[in-house]
């Protein structure tokens, strides 16, 4: 990286070093476009860099979660089916090396936003400390995931709290010291669900602020020996094949028998062999009308529940975690994956707060006050409270089009693409694991490939017809919105109320903010655009 002061110039300027960013690096890079990718972080690995709060570890199981392309897995071995995030981010330095990326990466520096100028037809693109333009591009490609907004909700009092206040996805990277801690965690998605196990184990007493109960399945997570690393290595051909072809990206997809054909007996049978298997195959192996059917959904909540409510042993506490009556059908939101969490709540040193029935009043300097009355005393509090997910990761950009038309304004009433990975105003830009593609709803790996494959051969195509500019048309941004919509309103999921509609967010617009309707159906729209010259986007 040359002086701070200068304006480095390159054809394309990616954002981000998780699994798109290193993708469309390393596949530019193979086409012979000088490219630079730029990171925050000083290390690769995107989110699961930042993700360093305890028991962080992803809930896509290996080789699911990992490229498929053959430099990457040939000689790499993972200890445990599903990796922690140390492992990954290990991961993420392997596929730096193997595929000689890290003289093309500037590592701490954080892109503050862009703009575009029409008489150059180049992005500008800004960092921070940095006065001016930094870099300036023919193309810009942000790579900065669903998950890089931290959201913590706007609770009364929140400045007053004299404790240690922490976010999970801004855990200090040197750790933190909670033996002998009065800790209260809020939130009980995927990583409250992560924290909580590891904490408990340390600290002198932990209260749990519950909204939603989280319908967490099993995660079976043994640990893997170089005989299973061969194994997949062995199979890793076979198997991408059905992960390019399936709902989600996983080897496995939903089965296409229905639930309410087949006998009571077959179906608690595979009912208990999806369960045994661990994972998410519960959820996302299981019947085809279990997301479309709420009598099957019922079957499916009443399996889970009977299985969680043997781990709890206290019946008012079961009832929170597990209730009679479903708080969603099961599977409208997003499913955790746990370990031990059911009987972190058998501990005496554990306490669980419904807020629904017994909400946050507001946060005083001993801790927390819930409307009963009751104040919680805290050494420590942890917002496991999520993000301003899908949207926010771009919209948090100082991102200007043409006519320095903002991306705040363009999206103030809703999200509008096409494809999910260009925006009308915003020319030679592309985005990858944003919204309105399949992002939430298929794995990070199989997503950059797909989304990062169309855009390398768009770019390509680009280039080879002297083509200047490229930019998304109106029409086809109102076209796909309301496909998106149409697909992401159908069956259960809608009913979920999540940030998959962006419902955590005051204010936000309720939208489906993902497309639903699966991989092989996305990728047949984004081919039959390429197919017909780039159809839905103006070549200049």
């Amino acid at each position: 990286m040359g002086s701070i002061s200068e304006t480095e110039n390159v054809d394309i300027i990616v954002v981000g070093a998780g699994f798109s960013g290193l993708y469309l690096l390393y596949r530019f890079r193979q086409e012979g476009f000088s490219v630079r990718l730029v990171e925050a972080a000083p290390r690769p690995g995107g989110i699961w860099y930042w993700n360093c709060y305890p028991g962080a570890r992803v809930d896509t199981e290996v080789p699911q979660y990992q490229y498929t392309i053959d430099e990457t897995w040939a000689d790499w071995n993972w200890k445990q089916r599903f990796p922690g995030r140390d492992e990954l981010v290990e991961y993420f330095e392997h596929v730096t090396d193997v595929w000689d990326l890290k003289s093309l990466i500037d590592y701490n520096t954080h892109v503050t936003g862009a703009q575009w100028d029409e008489q150059s037809l180049e992005w500008a693109v800004e960092v921070k400390d940095v006065p001016g333009p930094r870099y300036r591009s023919r193309f810009l490609c942000l790579c900065t995931g669903f998950a890089a907004k931290p959201y913590t909700p706007p609770f009364k009092g929140l400045e007053k709290f004299k404790g240690t206040l922490y976010h999970t996805s801004q855990w200090p990277q040197v750790g933190v010291n909670l033996d002998g801690k009065r800790v209260g965690i809020i939130g009980t998605g995927a990583s409250g669900i992560q924290a909580i196990q590891q904490i408990a184990k340390v600290v002198s007493h932990l209260t749990v602020f519950q909204r939603t109960p989280n319908t967490a399945i099993p995660m079976t997570n043994p640990d893997f020996d170089a005989a299973k690393n061969q194994y997949i290595r062995d199979n890793i051909p076979e198997w991408r094949t059905k992960q390019f072809a399936s709902y989600a990206g996983f080897t496995y997809d939903f089965k296409t028998e229905k639930a309410v054909e087949a006998s009571e007996e077959d179906r608690l049978r595979t009912f208990e062999e999806l369960w045994g298997t661990g994972g998410l195959h519960f959820w996302l192996g299981n019947y085809a009308d279990m997301l479309q059917d709420q009598k099957v959904n019922d079957m499916a909540y009443d399996f889970w529940r009977k299985k969680t409510l043997l781990r709890i042993k206290d019946s008012r506490t079961a009832e929170i975690l597990a209730p009679e009556k479903p708080p969603h059908p099961f599977g409208a939101k997003r499913i955790s994956l746990e370990q031990n969490y059911f009987e972190v709540f058998n501990h005496p040193n554990v306490e669980l707060v419904d807020v629904r029935g017994n909400p946050i009043a507001e946060l005083i300097a001993e801790g927390v006050k819930t409307t009963d009355g009751k104040v919680h005393e805290f050494d420590v509090l942890i917002m496991a409270t999520g993000f301003d997910s899908i949207s926010g990761s771009i919209r948090q950009l100082d991102l200007r089009g043409t006519n320095g038309h903002h991306i705040q304004k363009k999206w103030e009433k809703g999200v509008y693409t096409n494809l999910g990975m260009s925006i009308h105003g915003f020319p030679n830009m592309f985005f990858v694991y944003g919204p309105q593609a399949p992002t939430a709803f298929a794995t990070g790996p199989i997503s950059a490939e797909v989304q990062g494959a169309w855009i390398v051969n768009c770019v390509h195509y680009l280039t080879q017809n002297s083509i200047k500019r490229i930019e998304a048309t109106e029409e086809a941004e109102q076209k796909w919105r309301e496909h998106v919509n149409v697909e992401g309103f159908k069956g259960l999921f809608a009913e979920g109320h999540s940030w998959w509609y962006g419902e955590n967010i005051p204010g936000k617009p309720r939208e489906a903010l993902n497309y639903m309707a699966g991989m092989p159906a996305y990728k047949k729209r984004c081919a039959e655009s390429a197919d017909n010259g780039y159809s839905g986007f103006v070549l200049t």
